[in-house]
């Protein structure tokens, strides 16, 4: 109650007491954390090409919206693989639109356009629990046959449309009702640890090294040289012309050095192991 009297010092310190409180509130939710992606894994590995979706509104969408877009160049996914859907539309992306979020109706539209069905995964993410586009929106996914997946950051009934709820209890936030913050930092923890575990299961991390990249600018061309390098035991000029012998791919280019054959053996060893590089290299 006495923020407004603290000096920059104090604030600072306050603020990083609070922060420090949210890895624990996460850690709790482990298991609920793991059971969601259990469900996700199930739906999104080769055959069932499901997809993971997450709808929120303001701050909470906003987020589901950047860990979507940072899974093509983390991981090489195709861009429809996870997906961020935010109450307004990509413009409230930068100016607010939080009177959308009271439409229960609201996701309609994107739903019907994402033509989400059983082999999808859907999370709501709504952190006082009570966004009524989000539990629009998961209703009618499951309503279709979707997983659904719902995140809040306060205890909250769980809807008897949503398959898994999880919950991170952060407590009250240092500026009252500003969900920007606590919340705001265990959501983002939490999806980076969903999007994490999926794609290190789905074989798209050797080691902790992100081995599912094609080297298609100087910047993935220069990681990729290092991976393989690391891996592979090799000096960058080797590196590299592995890498162009692969047509650019890590994968492609570890198989070749690790088993001396050529692109198109390695690359139907990596089809045939759906594309795990180590079951590749194992077999």
């Amino acid at each position: 109650m006495s923020l407004d009297q603290m000096s920059v010092a104090e604030c600072v310190r306050v603020i990083n007491q609070e922060d420090a409180t949210v890895a624990r509130a996460v850690s709790a939710a482990g298991s609920a954390i793991s059971g969601f992606i259990d469900g996700v894994l199930f739906r999104m590995r080769e055959d069932r090409a499901g997809r993971l979706v997450y709808f929120g509104a303001g701050t909470s969408g906003r987020l589901g919206v950047l860990d979507a877009s940072e899974c093509p160049p983390t991981f090489q996914t195709p861009p429809g693989m996870v997906l961020g859907v935010i109450a307004g539309g990509d413009a409230a992306l930068r100016a607010s639109s939080e009177g959308r979020e009271d439409e229960f109706d609201g996701a309609t539209e994107e739903v019907d356009r994402l033509r989400i069905g059983e082999r999808d995964s859907v999370l709501g993410i709504a952190a006082g629990g009570t966004t009524p586009y989000v539990f629009g929106a998961l209703e009618l996914c499951k309503g279709r046959g979707a997983l659904t997946g719902l995140l809040t950051c306060s205890r909250v009934p769980t809807p008897q449309f949503v398959d898994h709820h999880i919950i991170i209890e952060t407590g009250p936030e240092i500026v009252t009702g500003s969900t920007r913050m606590k919340a705001g930092t265990a959501t983002k923890l939490v999806l980076n640890t969903i999007t994490t575990t999926l794609m290190v299961q789905m074989g798209k991390v050797y080691e902790n090294l992100m081995v599912d990249l094609r080297a298609s600018n100087d910047k993935l061309r220069d990681r990729a040289a290092r991976i393989v390098c690391l891996l592979c035991d090799v000096q960058r000029d080797e590196a590299f012309s592995l890498l162009a012998q692969a047509g650019g791919s890590c994968k492609v280019a570890i198989m070749m050095h690790r088993t001396g054959g050529t692109r198109e053996t390695a690359e139907a060893r990596l089809a045939k192991a759906g594309g795990r590089l180590r079951v590749a290299l194992e077999g």
